[in-house]
């Protein structure tokens, strides 16, 4: 038998947001459907995300909030890798998705107002071009890193022959004054939705979610972005398996009993790696 892949690291960020038209008591997160021609997750919806690259280890960049150790303890990493893992998440949400966690390097309470103002640096982000520390130092900024949270891990299953990751799940409340849009190279539609919307488009048939993503709008659903930015959650790694039953894919993991039967509602699909 072929050895399993050696997972990557990666990071995904949900973002949320209180419910317009005065609904503060709903919470809205923002999701993606990568294009159906994607070679890994084709057509699943996703949060922004990603693996962790060569930029963003060592990235020596400017940063405000938890120091890395502090990441590192909750994330069950070592401090460089946690570094990293930081970095990837504010720079994939930062390319996919426009939203900044930065601020003026002169002004610690400072948050970014307008991230739009930064789309060519974001498209030479997108395309290696430019790194997310360098980005940083020409605009004076700081990565604000105490606008994040440490929300879950879930590595791919073994069984996955395409590609692995060890994803880290961050959570993050859109800045005031940023919008979130869709404008990158992976998807073919990006919108708000609560959780529940969510759930229910999966279990209908209208999108399809992953373990992990099924898992974290399950764990947002009731609550307000205040109880989710509160809450502290610790970080345990989750690894599903994929079994054969009756003839269908299943799913194992801690409530693969109530997400296999919302995906088994629907039109079967092979399911695929963890985004």
């Amino acid at each position: 038998m072929t050895d399993p892949l050696v997972p990557r690291p990666a990071a995904t960020v949900m973002l949320v947001r209180e419910a317009p038209l005065g609904a503060a008591s709903q919470i809205e997160v923002f999701l993606m459907r990568r294009h159906a021609a994607m070679e890994f997750a084709g057509g699943v919806m996703v949060f922004p995300g990603g693996g962790v690259d060569d930029r963003d280890r060592n990235a020596d960049i400017a940063w405000f909030g938890p120091e890395p150790s502090w990441w590192a303890e909750r994330l069950g990493v070592d401090a460089g890798l946690a570094e990293a893992l930081v970095c990837a998440a504010a720079r994939e949400t930062f390319e996919e998705s426009g939203v900044l966690f930065a601020g003026p390097d002169n002004d610690p309470d400072g948050i970014v107002g307008d991230a739009s103002v930064y789309r060519d640096a974001r498209a030479a982000l997108a395309s290696n071009e430019l790194s997310f520390g360098d980005f940083l130092r020409q605009e004076k900024l700081v990565l604000r890193a105490d606008l994040l949270r440490p929300w879950a891990n879930w590595v791919t299953p073994k069984e996955e022959r395409t590609r692995r990751y060890d994803t880290y799940f961050f959570v993050g409340a859109l800045p005031e004054g940023q919008r979130a849009d869709g404008e990158n190279t992976e998807s073919d539609r990006a919108f708000w939705s609560t959780p529940q919307a969510g759930l229910d488009d999966f279990a209908e048939g209208r999108t399809f979610l992953l373990p992990p993503t099924w898992t974290q709008l399950d764990s947002l659903n009731g609550h307000t972005v205040a109880e989710v930015l509160a809450v502290e959650r610790k970080i345990v790694a989750v690894e599903p398996h994929l079994a054969v039953k009756d003839g269908n894919w299943e799913i194992e993991f801690f409530d693969g009993e109530r997400y296999n039967a919302a995906r088994n509602r629907r039109s079967p699909e092979t399911p695929g790696g963890t985004p």
